[in-house]
This record gives structure tokens, sequence and C-alpha cells, in this order.
């Protein structure tokens, strides 16, 4: 099977490529050449900047693929432009969306990929979803070939998944927890939420290239294993070498709506993806790929993620910005706090 990834060295994309060239799918890589990652040899890139397309078109020439997967496209013109170079170039195209497409607030808290697509509170997930609409009109229109895949929260060895953290520097909120600092978590920490591994999502994600049944569908691919956040924090505090009984002084329950007021960039993490209970029902995409099944809990996957980190201190990069914003609204809530409990006594 002839595969091409435009991207593939993300913390998701990574997982899958290595997945797909240890199954021996002949696979090449469109990347600008800016991340390194130690894959198979057999494994080509092409160096190249896909919003150069008539660069790119050339480029391709007329190679054709079984697969094209898309791991950078975000926007509708990203994908109008997939669809002008790849319309005649492959037999299945892959749009990876995001879960935080679902419907927020949320309705049921089952989500199957039935649920509607509604997010008023992100416009990354508003772009997946008007990227979606215009994959399923060509589909209907043209034929177009399309597979959509939403992930939901997933992680590797590069990255600590928390519900308030520095994504670029997810360090921070281990180094917080060793210090003994404090650490937000979102509503009353018992909201229901799914992390999933990025060797887990790769299992079925490969199952799904070049499955011409998948065509025309849309599937979410997590984890079956539901926390709330409160474990997943305590869960990541143990793996970090905390001891349970002072971590929990540690933690500090603020309201979503609070979070967002004062930090404006939490609104669409959390009113528009995690704070919300939800459970991924995945019984469509182990239908499509039978051999699916989430093998790595959280608590091992964690573990590894923290030794990666621990292995290299020039990994650990902290995010000064972040912990000054979280140090500030947490003094501003617990002063708020008391003097509240001083009106009612």
């Amino acid at each position: 099977m002839k595969v091409l990834f435009i991207g593939g060295t993300g913390i998701i994309s990574t997982a899958v490529t290595r997945l797909a060239a240890e199954r021996g799918i002949d696979l090449t890589l469109l990347t600008r050449g800016q991340r390194s990652a130690n894959f198979p040899s057999s494994v080509r890139t092409i160096t190249a900047d896909i919003a150069d397309e008539s660069a790119l078109s050339a480029a391709l020439a007329h190679q054709t693929w079984d697969a094209v997967v898309d791991w950078i496209a975000f926007t509708p013109a990203h994908i109008e432009r997939d669809i002008r170079l790849f319309r005649d170039r492959t037999r299945q195209f892959i749009f990876i969306s995001s879960a935080s497409a679902y419907q927020r607030p949320v309705g049921h808290y089952l989500i199957t990929e039935s649920t509607p697509l509604a997010n008023p509170y992100w416009q990354y997930s508003r772009d997946k979803i008007a990227c979606e609409d215009l994959l399923m009109q060509a589909y209907r229109d043209h034929g177009f070939p399309i597979t959509i895949v939403r992930p939901s929260l997933t992680y590797g060895d590069t990255q600590i998944v928390l519900a308030v953290n520095s994504w670029q520097k997810s360090w921070t909120a281990i180094d917080r927890m060793r210090r003994g600092k404090k650490l937000i978590v979102p509503g009353d920490g018992s909201s229901l939420w799914v992390v999933t591994h990025n060797s887990d999502f790769a299992q079925a994600f490969v199952g799904l290239l070049g499955h011409q049944q998948a065509t025309g569908h849309a599937f979410h691919i997590t984890s079956d294993e539901v926390l709330t956040w409160d474990q997943i924090y305590r869960i990541t505090a143990v793996a970090a070498g905390v001891e349970p009984a002072k971590f929990d002084s540690q933690i500090i329950h603020i309201a979503s709506d609070v979070l967002a007021a004062c930090i404006p960039d939490e609104l669409g993490s959390l009113t528009g993806d995690k704070s919300s209970s939800v459970v991924f029902d995945n019984t469509k995409v182990k239908r499509f790929v039978p051999t699916f099944n989430a093998k790595v809990p959280f608590a091992e996957g964690i573990r590894r993620t923290i030794a990666w980190f621990d292995a290299d201190p020039a990994r650990q990069q902290i995010d000064d910005s972040a912990n000054a914003a979280w140090d500030k609204l947490i003094d501003a809530y617990e002063s708020a706090l008391t003097n509240a409990v001083r009106l009612f006594r």
C-alpha cells in the first residue's frame, strides 16, 4: 500500500508513522524538514511547503497513492487546496479533525460519531467542523474519497496532558508538583475524561489506511479507560514521585467559567472541550478495525512520559508566563473564597 502523509512528525502522527513503517506500508512524508524524527529508513520524505501549491503540484507530478493523510489541515482554505491537489491522485483522503468538534454544551455524556457537531466556544473546533462540511460536500458531489478521524486528548512520550497545563512546555505542571506548588483542576475534579496513548491511537488509525469501506465515514479513536480529572492528576503525581497524601493538598478546584474569565485562552480548551463529562463509544472504529483494542492504561503511559523527561533535563522546560498566571489566579481565588466565607459567618 502506497501512502502519503502531509506532516507525520507530531505527537500523534509520529506513532502512526512508526507503526505504518513496521507494517511494511510504502510511506512518504511531505514535510518542511523542520523537525527531526528517528524513523525507519524505509520512510521516504519530500521536503516542500504545502502552502506553495503550484510548486507542490509540480513536485508530486503524476504520482498517485492508495491513501493521503493531511495531519496539518486546520481551516477550510487548507481543505480546498487539498481537494484541488489530490482529487485525482488518491483512493482515500483522511482528514484529521477533532473530538472537540462534538456538541458543546454536551447534550448526552456518551459520544458517538452521530453526536452533532457544534462548538460555540472554540474557533479551532469550528474550523474543523467547517473542514468536515467541505469534505462531505466534495464526497457527495464529486465522490472525493474522504475518511474523517477525530482524535481526542492524545499523548505520548513527549507530552504531559493535564486539563490546565502549558502545551508547549508541558513539564511545567510536573515541576509545580515536585516543588509542592498548587495545581488547578477545573470544576470539582469529578468530571469524566478520556486520555489516549498515541501508540493505541496508531493501532486503529493504521487499520483504516486504505480501507475502502471507510469512505464517507467519520470515526473517533480513543482509549476506553474513563477517569475523573482528579484521578488523572493524582495518577500523574504518583508517576512523578509525589506522595499522594501530600499531593491532595496541592489540588485547587476552580470553576471553568472563572478560569476562562481570568485566563481567556482557556475558554476553548476547557469550556469547549475538557471540562465536560464525556465517554467516547469506540464501537464504530472497532467494527471497521476488529483488532483495535487500547492497551496502554494512563498510569503506565504517564510513567513512560515522565521517564522520558527525566532522562534529559534539557527537555524539562518551564513556562514562566503560565506559572505567573496560575499563581495570580490561585491567589485571587483563595482571597475571594476567604472573604466570602467571612461574610457568611
